[in-house]
C-alpha cells in the first residue's frame, strides 16, 4: 500500500483515484467540488480538507487539472516532503512541466498527460505519455499501470507534453475530416452508416471511426471531452510549434475550426461536435 494524494477529481480524475483505490492504495484526494469528494469517500478513499491536506505525507501525488494555472497554482499553495514523487496528469503547456521541475527541485516530477478520454479513465485504458527521468519514470509506472494500458517513457521533462499536443493535433484533425465524410455520403444521398463502415475495415481505419461513428451519425454528442478542453490543448498545440519554431499549417486551420465550435455555442460538447460545425459551413445544418 502506497499513500497517495490525488488532486483534481474531475470526469478523468474521479475514476483513475477510483482505480488506485480498487488495487489497494491509501488514497487521499482533494477537489473543489464537494459531490467529486463524496464520490472518492463512496469508492473508498479520503477527502482531504485542502490540497496540502492531500499532499501531507504522501509518497506519490498525482494531480489532474484542467489547465496550466491550475497546476501552477497547487505548486505555489503546497509544499511537498522531500522525495515526493510528482506525477501531473493534466494537459498543459511543455513549458511549463520543464519550469515546474526545475522549481521542485527536493521532488521527482513527471509530466504524464493521458489519452483516451472518459472511457479510457473508467476502464483503466488510458494511454500514457511520460516526460522526466528514466529512474522516476520506473518508480511511477506502477501507479500509472493501475489507469493505464499503453505507458511510455517519451523523453526529459516536457517531452510527455509534446506528444500530447501531438495526439491532440491528430485527434481534431480526424475528427474534422470524418465530420467531412459524412456531409458528403449524406449530400450525396449515401448511407453514411454503409459508408463510414466501409472506411473503418480499409486505409482510413482510426480509432474515432471505430468508436464515434454511430454517434457521430446519430448526432450525439454528449461530452466524453469537451470542445472547451480541446480548444485549450489546440492552444498548447500552437504554443508548442512555436516554441520549436516550425509551422504546422494543418494544424492551425484544426485549431480554427475547434474555436469556430465554440463560438457557435458548442464549447460544452464532445470534440465530435465538430460535425455541426462542418455542417454549418456546408449549409447543411
Amino acid at each position: 500500500m502506497t499513500r497517495i494524494g490525488f488532486i483534481g477529481l474531475g470526469i478523468m480524475g474521479s475514476p483513475m483515484a477510483a482505480h488506485l483505490v480498487a488495487a489497494g492504495h491509501d488514497v487521499t484526494g482533494f477537489d473543489l467540488s464537494p459531490a467529486s469528494l463524496d464520490k472518492l469517500v463512496a469508492d473508498g478513499g479520503k477527502a482531504a480538507s485542502s490540497a496540502q491536506d492531500a499532499v501531507s505525507g504522501a509518497e506519490v501525488v498525482i494531480t489532474m487539472l484542467p489547465n496550466h494555472p491550475q497546476v501552477e497554482a497547487v505548486i505555489d499553495e503546497v509544499a511537498f516532503d522531500d522525495g515526493t514523487l510528482l506525477i501531473d496528469m493534466s494537459t498543459i503547456r511543455p513549458s511549463t512541466s520543464i519550469e515546474i521541475a526545475k522549481k521542485l527541485a527536493n521532488v521527482r516530477v513527471l509530466d504524464a498527460p493521458v489519452s483516451g478520454g472518459q472511457t479510457g479513465a473508467v476502464q483503466a485504458s488510458l494511454s500514457i505519455m511520460v516526460g522526466g527521468d528514466e529512474a522516476d519514470f520506473a518508480a511511477a509506472r506502477p501507479f500509472l499501470e493501475v489507469v493505464g494500458k499503453t505507458i511510455v517513457h517519451v523523453g526529459p521533462h516536457g517531452a510527455g507534453q509534446v506528444v500530447k499536443a501531438a495526439n491532440q493535433l491528430m485527434v481534431g484533425g480526424i475528427y474534422a475530416l470524418v465530420a467531412e465524410s459524412i456531409v458528403l455520403l449524406e449530400a450525396s444521398g449515401v448511407d453514411p452508416k454503409a459508408g463510414l463502415d466501409v472506411l473503418a475495415g480499409g486505409l482510413a481505419a482510426n480509432r474515432i471511426l471505430d468508436l464515434k461513428r454511430e454517434s457521430m451519425i446519430a448526432r450525439e454528442f454528449q461530452p466524453g471531452f469537451r470542445i472547451d478542453l480541446h480548444h485549450k490543448d489546440m492552444g498548447i498545440a500552437l504554443d508548442a510549434a512555436r516554441a520549436a519554431d516550425v509551422a504546422l499549417p494543418v494544424t492551425n486551420q484544426i485549431a480554427a475550426l475547434v474555436a469556430a465550435a465554440r463560438a457557435q455555442g458548442y464549447g460544452s460538447l464532445d470534440h465530435s461536435a465538430l460535425l455541426k460545425v462542418i455542417e454549418n459551413f456546408a449549409g447543411r445544418s
